[in-house]
């Protein structure tokens, strides 16, 4: 294969790649809007969360669900700066990493140029995951402040209506921090797929559509989906002494 060549079926794989992230990410922001999926279901039901908070005393509860979710952007953000460090330091060291590369099996022959704007490419998918995660922890200290600010029970001066108003605006923060979370998480599902780049061009175009299935699967068809989105009308009670099918 000449050299024009691979360099068109690798920039050809790297279209595909950003093609099928932007385009999945569109979409289902798109398709959220009438269909019900993972963010939409669990939207509602942080509207729920926002109205039943504002009937009780104690937010205890209620501030500790708002730290475990940060801790869990604050986890990846961190791991995020961890993965930069080796990619940077394989950046570093780019010459016995592509002689390394060039003696595993299956592994398409590049240049060492080539290898170096792949690395890069991986790099940049990981800054972008960071400051997702980063900005992801930021609204969940917004929403913590929100929880902190929401009116008591007992206060006579705040009407029902400031109260409907300050529900949605608190699950709408809370929301919009979960959909940086969501990013953030297709950024590593989009990362692995990267890797296999360093393998073969052809794989990394079957490897990003791969992901795009896997993410359509579980945001739109999962079983857990059809859980969140169950009510008890929409089923029948198992008859006595008999166990449910499952």
């Amino acid at each position: 294969m000449s050299f024009i060549q691979n360099n068109l079926i690798n920039l050809f794989a790297a279209c595909w790649f950003v093609a099928c992230w932007g385009g999945y990410t569109r979409y289902a922001s798109w398709k959220a809007r009438d269909t019900a999926c993972l963010a939409s279901v669990m939207h509602l039901y942080r509207e729920d969360w926002m109205r039943r908070m504002l009937l009780r005393d104690n937010r205890i509860a209620d501030a500790s669900v708002i730290g475990n979710l940060e801790r869990n952007a604050s986890f990846f953000a961190s791991s995020t700066l961890i993965i930069l460090a080796g990619i940077l330091t394989v950046l570093g060291a780019s010459d016995r990493a592509w002689s390394l590369l060039a003696d595993l099996p299956l592994v398409q022959q590049t240049s060492q140029g080539m290898s170096e704007i792949k690395l890069l490419c991986l790099a940049m998918v990981f800054v972008y995951a960071f400051f997702t995660f980063s900005w992801c922890m930021r609204q969940y200290n917004f929403a913590a402040v929100l929880v902190g600010s929401a009116p008591m029970i007992g206060e006579r001066q705040v009407s029902e209506q400031e109260r409907k108003a300050f529900a949605l605006r608190g699950a709408r923060v809370i929301s919009l921090a979960a959909n940086q979370f969501n990013f953030g998480l297709r950024s590593y599902y989009f990362g692995m797929a990267l890797l296999s780049w360093f393998i073969s061009p052809w794989l990394l175009v079957l490897m990003s559509t791969g992901v795009v299935l896997v993410l359509y699967r579980r945001e739109f068809h999962s079983d857990v989906l059809d859980v969140m989105v169950y009510t008890p009308t929409e089923a029948p009670l198992p008859e006595p002494n008999k166990e449910p099918v499952a």
